[in-house]
């Protein structure tokens, strides 16, 4: 088994958590001490991305 396919699995759906959490809680006051940057967001958005990137290097190493 290519262990790209549950990086993959893990880093996307740990992505979709944090975006979600940080899509529900955009605009709270907890962001205020971060400069009022949505961390929770971005870095969702970065594992979401990284996770579907690995998932697809996975299939693709596996059809060749």
């Amino acid at each position: 088994m290519d262990l790209r396919l549950p990086i993959g699995y893990v880093f996307t759906i740990y992505g979709i958590m944090l975006t979600a959490y940080g899509a529900i809680t955009k605009g709270s006051e907890m962001y205020s001490k971060s400069l009022g940057i949505n961390v929770n967001l971005i870095w969702g958005v970065v594992l979401l991305i990284f996770g579907l990137a690995m998932y697809f290097a996975a299939k693709r190493g596996k059809a060749s």
